[in-house]
């Protein structure tokens, strides 16, 4: 008896670990009256812990967004704008190359909407949308808001009914519904799908080191550079002692410092944290950036300069006089202004790609520019002896700012790149967009080698070792920079050229058609190269029919094209030698995708009996698929099966990046299957 209940136990835990129907978020939603014909539809959303709910806002090309679908609109009623999120989090997926926008722990969605049809009395509503940690899992729910005859606000407490199966025992009701409208402190989190924490972190120190470097330059411009010692020698000349000399220094830095940290505060008060978020990926904002920094380009190449009017410098300058700590803060504010024309193109780029990381990003951004630029005042204050050690000015200081204008041009075409790759147009494919890398970078070097010169260069008989130096790095990156339109991966660059996908040739220019194996290799009926150049199949039927011919195991993959893990397992785990011998040589690759949107043919579209959801597109069908056959519905997911469609391993795999054990556990399956013979 006591082995039988153990035997049991056994089966009940194999069954809820793995062949569980997963649902992160719990639902509830409110509906308010706010005019006669207004109201306001309200969703909200407890997310267990280290799940990411994507947002509807979310980058394209990454994971889906969230979508809301409104049943009978035009006759009923009109929608008032776009719906409105609550709290997101925004961090970069090194795997899609996009900046993904998602909710933690909790979500909130409110939709107003103006009723045009005074007989309705029921509002449905239904949300696709997907969540991800190490599994991702595409959702659809469905709510039904009934609409208030008197009352203010009516409160509908049922959870939306599910149009996939839910294992209740999984959901984690430590959160109560209650407490989703409370605030609560969202704190960065370790989410094993993105990272987020890691990546959130590094986020904002990489905005604070490229600042401070930017500082750093702004520093050795021809506006700023010059000041140091002037204003050094008058705090140690009208101070009465050193230490006050010193102290004043001082306080100029701090100064400076707040000037620059307010002008990030306002950036981010006046669009607000969730907003430059979802300027990050606009379409007309990245175009409207694009220009901006041509424009910045061409003022710090000599085009023209961007200055402040005099009047403000003036009226500045005369508070400066006032002295105490006012006349000093104006004297920081008089140097913000007085060297804007070599400044602002650098803040107004800082904050260009601070706004498009989000959050407190512009407020780090002009923190670690202003410290750069305010150091050297304070430290040369109190080692007055050190100015003597400062390189005189000169053509050099000119050099700086040419040299800033061309990264400053170079970083414009990653903007325009976002709005290409958003668009889909196609215009900015990677093969252009290094061709344009490389002729910047090649101009550049040439002008640091003294073949070009612009319009405020100096006369110049010879080049100084450091400038020579600095041309040759120049030259080495272009060069670098070249195989990349032969497919190249250019892993220095990663992130800031289109992905590999995106390009005319994915293989590399002249190889369309990928390497000698693959092109040389006749493609089965129904099977196309996928990562890796492996046969795979994205039709169950003509997948089986080929191993039943070639007499091989099939490797069942429940994949989608949004996964973020599907991607990493690929290229990190499937990539290994070892992994890639067997999937190329002792499997049937079955890739069945469950986001794919194509629509079935009518005639095959129908009713699911496990789910009650209606299977109308590709993705529906192989979802329902995994759903009613391997109670899963998570990606990635794998199966080894033999050609009588039975298991041929202990156990499904998920996500797991150990090398090892995958290879074990696709062995297992293979052995099996070699056996049974």
């Amino acid at each position: 008896m006591k082995k039988l209940l153990f035997i049991l136990i056994a089966f009940l835990a194999f069954a809820n670990g793995y062949a569980q129907i997963l649902d992160p978020a719990k639902w509830t939603t409110k509906i308010e009256k706010k005019s006669e014909s207004n109201y306001i539809l309200t969703f909200n959303a407890v997310i267990e812990k280290d799940w990411h709910l994507y947002s509807q806002f979310t980058a394209d090309g990454g994971s889906l967004p969230l979508e809301i679908i409104f049943k009978n609109q035009k006759v009923n009623f009109n929608l008032v704008g776009k719906a409105k999120e609550s709290k997101t989090t925004t961090a970069f997926n090194d795997v899609f190359e996009v900046n993904e926008t998602y909710f933690e722990k909790k979500a909130q969605i409110q939709q107003e909407i103006t009723i045009t049809n005074p007989k309705i009395t029921k509002i449905e509503v239904n949300l696709n949308y997907q969540v991800c940690k190490e599994a991702c899992i595409n959702l659809e729910k469905s709510f039904t808001f009934t609409i208030p005859a008197t009352a203010k606000t009516a409160e509908i407490s049922t959870v939306a009914s599910d149009l996939t199966t839910i294992d209740s025992a999984k959901v984690d009701t430590s959160v109560a519904i209650a407490d989703v409208n409370k605030e609560q402190v969202v704190t960065p989190e370790k989410v094993p799908v993105l990272d987020t924490k890691p990546s959130k972190q590094r986020g904002l120190w990489s905005i604070f080191f490229i600042a401070f470097l930017s500082g750093f330059a702004a520093l050795l411009t021809p506006c700023v550079f010059p000041m140091i010692p002037m204003t050094v020698s008058f705090f140690t000349k009208q101070s009465k002692t050193k230490a006050k000399g010193i102290r004043n220094a001082i306080i100029y830095g701090i100064a400076i410092i707040f000037i620059y940290v307010v002008l990030g505060f306002l950036v981010t008060w006046i669009f607000g944290a969730d907003a430059l978020n979802a300027l990050s990926t606009n379409v007309w904002f990245n175009i409207i950036f694009f220009v901006l920094l041509v424009t910045f380009a061409a003022s710090f190449l000599g085009a023209f300069e961007i200055m402040l009017p005099n009047s403000w410098a003036n009226k500045v300058d005369n508070q400066a006089d006032r002295g105490g700590i006012i006349g000093i803060l104006f004297m920081a504010l008089a140097l913000a202004i007085v060297s804007f024309s070599c400044t602002g193109p650098i803040v107004g780029t800082l904050l260009v790609e601070a706004a498009s990381k989000g959050g407190i990003a512009p407020i780090v951004g002009m923190f670690g520019f202003s410290l750069a630029l305010a150091l050297p005042f304070m430290l040369f204050a109190m080692f007055p002896g050190w100015l003597n050690s400062l390189p005189k000015s000169g053509g050099w200081l000119n050099t700086v700012k040419v040299v800033l204008g061309f990264l400053e041009l170079a970083l414009a075409f990653k903007f325009l790149s976002n709005a290409d790759l958003v668009l889909q147009l196609h215009f900015l494919e990677r093969e252009v967009f290094l061709a344009i890398w490389i002729a910047i970078f090649g101009t550049l070097a040439f002008y640091l080698f003294g073949k070009i010169t612009l319009p405020h260069d100096s006369p110049m008989s010879h080049i100084s070792v450091g400038r020579l130096s600095f041309g040759l790095v120049v030259l080495a990156f272009t060069i670098y920079l070249i195989p990349g339109i032969w497919g190249a991966p250019l892993k220095l660059i990663s992130g800031f050229p289109p992905p590999m996908t995106y390009s005319e040739s994915p293989y590399g220019v002249g190889n369309s058609k990928g390497g000698s194996n693959a092109s040389a290799q006749i493609l089965p009926e129904g099977a196309h190269l996928g990562p890796h150049d492996l046969i795979a199949f994205e039709d169950y039927e003509k997948g089986l029919a080929y191993a039943k011919s070639v007499n091989k195991p099939i490797l069942l993959d429940f994949t989608g094209y949004a996964c973020v893990n599907c991607r990493k397992m690929e290229d990190y785990v499937w990539s290994d030698p070892a992994i890639l011998k067997i999937l190329q040589d002792e499997v049937v690759l079955i890739s069945l995708y469950v986001d794919d949107k194509r629509e079935l043919p009518k005639n095959e579209q129908y009713v699911s009996k496990e789910t009650g959801k209606e299977i109308v597109s590709v993705g529906n069908k192989w979802s329902d698929f995994q759903i009613t056959r391997y109670k899963a519905n998570a990606q990635p997911y794998y199966i080894v099966i033999d050609v009588e469609e039975n298991m041929l391993s202990n156990k499904p795999e998920s996500y797991n990046s150990d090398i090892n054990a995958y290879k074990g556990w696709l062995r297992e399956g293979i052995d099996r299957f070699k056996k049974a013979k």
